[in-house]
């Protein structure tokens, strides 16, 4: 541990607290540019996997987390002036959410391009996922998700049951939509209020595949 200290302490933390990172593929291939702070380096050098920090989402991500186009760090190495990595990967997949190979894929002036964009839906159960564990360690008044972790598990398991009732009656595309979005939030608060991540249960649905 303490070699991986002096590690993350030869990146010049002091001029920024994030730095950019540029990301190579083994054949020399320029990927994309990405941001880290401490934390995602120490995750990328524990791991052996590419962590970022997401400046939009201010959080840690493993990338490839959703899609599955995870980089496996080979080398990283670091600039003169000590703030800025670069990040020699083997990526699986394709590196960049449009389906492109490389971010770097268009000609200043080319129009924009899709080969078919990475599905995101994951994430967003993810943040959701986030934003209850924080509501359920640091209750907010007004907050319906601190009023349900509040008043208990009877309460959590009841508003489940009848969201997956709703789904159920539900005749129409739209309501079908709405009350499976319900349902589908009201299943993360029981299991954050059970200590479960929704990790470990698509870690079981995988396990399950043949």
């Amino acid at each position: 541990m303490s070699d991986l200290n002096e590690l993350i302490k030869q990146v010049n933390w002091e001029k920024s607290e994030i730095v950019p990172v540029i990301v190579q593929n083994v054949d020399g291939e320029v990927l994309t540019l990405a941001y880290m702070n401490e934390e995602a380096l120490r995750k990328t050098l524990e791991t052996g996997y590419a962590h970022y920090y997401s400046r939009s989402q201010k959080r840690i991500r493993m990338k490839g987390e959703v899609s599955g186009n995870v980089q496996k760090v080979k080398e990283i190495k670091i600039d003169c002036d000590s703030d800025a990595l670069l990040l020699i990967v083997e990526q699986v997949g394709v590196a960049c959410h449009t389906g492109n190979r490389s971010c770097f894929y268009r000609k200043l002036g080319e129009p924009e391009r899709e080969v078919g964009g990475i599905d995101y839906s994951l994430t967003v159960l993810r943040e959701l996922e986030e934003v209850i564990k924080q509501r359920k360690e640091n209750p907010e008044e007004g907050s319906y998700t601190s009023k349900l972790f509040k008043e208990g598990k009877e309460k959590i398991y009841k508003k489940f049951g009848e969201e997956a009732v709703e789904v159920l009656v539900a005749e129409e595309r739209k309501r079908i939509i709405y009350e499976t979005a319900d349902l589908l939030y009201h299943l993360l608060v029981l299991l954050a209020y059970n200590g479960i991540s929704l990790g470990e249960v698509m870690k079981e649905l995988r396990g399950r595949r043949r």
